[in-house]
């Protein structure tokens, strides 16, 4: 395997466990700073919105930036960011630092993805990206538990400084492999988000901004939501996470196969349905080890298995901006993120942690709705014209 693309995948992986890794110590950080569990899960959402803002904007800015200095520019900020995340004396700066991993995070994962279809010959890109991307659906399996587990028998302080090790660790690989990376076609701002126009790319991106609101709004607050199933075991913690990561990471391979046999529209839709039952149950699932376990198993397969039909569906529609795209999937997942943690702090007060889900439950329902109206206005586009008999005769 090309090394080259197993240091990009170690970057990835680290900005993959920044992304989900507040969620395991949330209830450390609020004790630390004082503050609500609410406002604890905003530093998640700081980081989120910022890349979701800023990886299409830079990502056009910066195109003529060489790839090696951007990818080595960017780890170089998100791992300062995480050191000064682990020190921050107070709230403020914890989240000042958050808003700038964001920053890095949002240079180094476009320019990765990008640097991996041009580091391999044109037959071998498909298999150079998912092993770039494999790092953020590893992450969730392996990096999040593992920082989870160091800050519960530790400190939260140590999980921030374990992603800088992450980060520096592929830093150190990119400056010694990565002698020269070709720069990609320039891609405007206005081409990056003309995609959007198309109705049928637009209702599809909504569809993924609501059901990873919908579902993230119960990751987020993890720790508090199957708090009756943890206890306050940091160990137990990260087993929970590693069994909901290691499922998301084998239905994202298993559900890809099954998109192509059986279409994206049956599968999204039977998809949805499972997710927003899974949600909506947490409260009465998440009351005991023995059923948040399953509840677990079958919450990571559905919720990280939509992402292969919904990305299928994109390329499907926009083949010839593929790339394009599928970074604004990415876009309105992070953008997801955001919004449940905003949703998820205004509800803590008035429902409590353990019937988040019925908000969530919500969010799935209207985003199964886009979904069949995506549907609807696929079909229409791809229908043959109709013949007028009258004009035939």
């Amino acid at each position: 395997m090309d090394r080259r693309l197993i240091v990009l995948a170690l970057g990835m992986f680290a900005l993959g466990t920044d992304s989900f890794v507040v969620a395991g110590v949330l209830p450390e950080i609020s004790r630390t700073f004082s503050v609500s569990i609410g406002a604890a899960g905003q530093m998640t959402t700081a980081y989120a919105i910022t890349y979701a803002l800023m990886a299409p904007l830079i990502a056009a800015v910066a195109a003529h930036v060489p790839r090696k200095r951007m990818l080595l520019s960017a780890l170089a900020i998100f791992g300062v960011a995480n050191l000064i995340t682990a020190v921050a004396p107070n709230f403020a700066v914890a989240m000042a630092s958050r808003v700038l991993a964001g920053i890095g995070a949002a240079m180094f994962a476009p320019t990765a993805t990008g640097a991996a279809a041009t580091l391999v010959s044109a037959e071998r890109r498909g298999q150079a990206l998912s092993i770039v991307i494999a790092g953020l659906t590893v992450a969730t399996a392996l990096g999040t538990p593992i920082g989870a587990v160091i800050g519960g028998l530790g400190d939260w302080r140590w999980t921030m400084a374990f992603v800088s090790i992450l980060a520096g660790a592929s830093a150190v690989g990119v400056w010694r492999l990565l002698a020269h990376v070709p720069l990609p076609p320039k891609i405007t701002l206005a081409q990056r988000i003309k995609p959007v126009a198309d109705p049928r790319i637009s209702l599809t991106l909504l569809c993924t901004w609501l059901y990873q609101s919908g579902h993230f709004i119960i990751y987020t607050y993890f720790t508090v939501v199957f708090d009756r199933a943890i206890g306050h075991s940091a160990l137990l913690t990260g087993v929970l996470l590693v069994i909901w990561g290691t499922s998301g990471t084998a239905s994202n391979l298993i559900v890809g196969r099954l998109a192509d046999s059986i279409g994206d529209r049956k599968l999204i839709f039977n998809m949805l349905v499972v997710l927003m039952l899974v949600v909506a149950t947490v409260s009465w699932t998440g009351a005991s080890l023995w059923t948040t376990v399953p509840a677990l198993i079958v919450y990571g397969a559905f919720s990280w298995g939509l992402l292969a039909p919904q990305q299928r569906r994109l390329v499907a529609i926009a083949p010839q901006t593929a790339p394009v795209v599928l970074g604004l999937n990415t876009s309105c997942t992070y953008l997801g993120v955001t919004t449940a943690g905003v949703i998820g702090a205004l509800g803590l007060p008035v429902f409590g942690a353990h019937h988040l889900g019925y908000l969530g439950a919500v969010l799935v329902a209207i985003s199964l709705a886009v979904a069949e109206l995506a549907s609807w206005r696929i079909a229409v586009a791809t229908a043959p014209e109709p013949i007028d008999e009258l004009a035939s005769a």
